[in-house]
């Protein structure tokens, strides 16, 4: 399944020394990593939240087997289209290895 993520500054340039291929892992204060299911969430947050907080944010794609995700369930959190999955912390080096290829940098977006 195709995904995306909104990351600040600081979560990229920590997907770029994984060569792209895994996603940081979460900070204590932060118990689920939530992939978005389509773009237009994505821009949405990047917009509303990342970028009035870090004054830079970007979207970028990655693709996840389907098996892995089979064990979780999109949720729903307020609105057509507004869909992510909740993957616990202690789940995300898993999920990294069911990335397929690699993560892509899509968007970014700076506050003038």
């Amino acid at each position: 399944m195709l995904l995306f993520r909104p990351v600040n500054q600081k979560e990229l340039g920590l997907i770029a020394q994984s060569d792209w291929l895994a996603f940081p892992p979460r900070l204590p204060e932060q118990p689920i990593f939530y992939p978005v299911t389509n773009l237009i969430y994505a821009r949405k947050i990047t917009i509303e939240w990342n970028l009035p907080a870090y004054k830079v944010g970007y979207v970028v794609q990655f693709e996840v087997k389907d098996d892995f995700l089979k064990n979780y369930e999109i949720q729903n959190v307020g609105g057509e289209n507004i869909d992510e999955y909740w993957i616990p912390a202690e789940d995300l080096a898993e999920m990294n290895t069911n990335i397929v290829g690699k993560i892509t940098l899509l968007e970014t977006y700076k506050e003038i």
